[in-house]
């Protein structure tokens, strides 16, 4: 590993002390002072600040606190926000010809019976709900629980699909539109995955105000939008994929998924 990924982790690390250091970060930060300061200089010249130095704040409780500098981190593709197939049902997923979305035949359907059995504690879905407005340290210490993108996806459809009868999907103008543009299987189902996840995040956003509780959340999810949009071209896909599990986390909880379920 070279110095400068110990440096990003030695970064994520003082914002989420439960990631472990990695082997040899610890000798870059106590060595002798003429390497320490070799090390603050190209701390510096990396991350532009010494903000690497402070210590992680309290959980968000301001509004200010919502448009926080985001980590970008190298990103090597993880199962979790790529993998298509849901439950391990052949042919399943959105983009698939057999989902069929709606039906009473399909794999959609199928998807559909497994997903309410599984999140039909609410323990489970308050859980749920927990790892996705804090993806970053939920990855970190239960990396291998992450629920797989697709499967928020299909919550998220079952959920909106259920707000419709009591309001819960925001109404007109609400989240019945992103239903019917994720059952169209493109706007969110582009090759590239960076494309899809940018797409959800703006498409979320937008409709945020139709079940938004309070002032401060609904400007937690528009300062997560504008910064994520803001300069996309320069996050790593791992900054971005977080970004949409929060704001899908957001949305269920305004939603009342907790307490209402599917």
């Amino acid at each position: 590993e070279n110095v400068v990924s110990k440096i990003f982790n030695y970064k994520l690390h003082l914002r989420h002390p439960r990631i472990p250091l990695r082997r040899g970060t610890n000798q870059i930060m106590i060595g002798g002072i003429k390497e320490s300061l070799s090390f603050l200089s190209l701390l510096i010249l990396v991350l532009g600040s010494t903000s690497a130095f402070h210590f992680p704040s309290s959980p968000l409780t301001t509004s200010s606190q919502f448009c926080r500098h985001r980590l970008q981190m190298t990103y090597y593709p993880s199962p979790t926000e790529t993998e298509k197939e849901i439950y391990n049902i052949p042919n399943s997923g959105w983009k698939s010809k057999q989902w069929n979305w709606g039906s009473a035949r399909g794999t959609g359907h199928d998807a559909a019976m497994i997903c309410r059995r599984r999140w039909d504690s609410r323990e489970e879905r308050q859980k749920l709900v927990q790892s996705l407005l804090d993806p970053v340290e939920f990855k970190a210490s239960y990396p291998d629980s992450e629920v797989p993108f697709e499967e928020i996806k299909l919550i998220l459809g079952l959920a909106w699909q259920r707000g419709r009868w009591d309001g819960s999907d925001g109404g007109p103008g609400g989240y019945g539109e992103v239903l019917s543009i994720m059952a169209d299987a493109r706007r969110y189902e582009d090759e590239d995955e960076m494309i899809s996840a940018l797409n959800f995040i703006e498409d979320v956003s937008k409709r945020f105000a139709t079940i938004s509780r309070n002032a401060e959340e609904l400007k937690r999810m528009k300062c997560i939008a504008t910064e994520i949009q803001g300069r996309h071209h320069h996050a790593g896909k791992e900054e971005v994929f977080m970004d949409r599990r929060e704001v899908a986390g957001m949305v269920l909880d305004a939603m009342g998924f907790v307490d209402n379920g599917l």
